[in-house]
């Protein structure tokens, strides 16, 4: 069988949406299932229900239904797939994803990791705290830093808000329902 290049998932973007979802690039299983976040491990959907951000739990492969609802998603890097240190630095464009934003003007953002708001913002990921971030010039705009829903994701020692916590599954999505309660997407 003849090995495929993957070109990336579609932006799910249109104007003024109201919530925008952005990841550093689709994991090897994502790539694979031709979906956002679809990996079995991976808690995104789940934490966007319990969140309150949608009044039913979606699965990965109804991602394009959320554009009706204002909801986006893109990614930093098109062609990369896999865990963030394995894709190339100069596979994520975050030049066109400025241009996206300007493009499109979502009223927030929500990067869904540290390293994707890094690399926005021109960092180190250990600058960036799980909370909302300063906006600067992008207008009235709010840019959210989300932990990950990765698999991957072991509890251990993380920093939020400047003060040290052991975060839990449940508390980890408390941050999403903290999320869920400043967005509220209704269907």
């Amino acid at each position: 069988m003849p090995e495929t290049t993957f070109n990336g998932f579609p932006d799910q973007l249109r104007e003024n949406l109201c919530l925008l979802f952005v990841g550093t690039a689709a994991s090897t299983h994502s790539a694979a299932l031709g979906h956002y976040y679809a990996h079995p491990g991976n808690r995104f959907w789940r934490a966007l229900h319990e969140a309150g951000i949608t009044l039913r739990r979606y699965q990965p492969g109804e991602f394009t239904a959320l554009l009706a609802l204002g909801i986006g998603f893109t990614d930093l890097s098109k062609p990369g797939t896999g865990m963030d240190h394995e894709i190339a630095r100069q596979s994520f464009d975050v030049a066109g994803f400025r241009a996206k934003i300007e493009r499109y003007r979502p009223k927030t953002i929500a990067f869904t990791s540290k390293k994707a708001a890094s690399l926005f913002y021109g960092g180190p990921s250990g600058l960036i705290s799980l909370r909302w971030q300063q906006a600067g010039r992008r207008g009235s705009r709010r840019l959210r830093a989300l932990g990950t829903t990765s698999s991957r994701w072991q509890p251990r020692q993380w920093f939020f808000d400047d003060l040290a916590c052991r975060l839990t599954s449940a508390s980890r999505e408390s941050l999403f329902q903290l999320f869920g309660q400043s967005v509220q997407v209704r269907e």
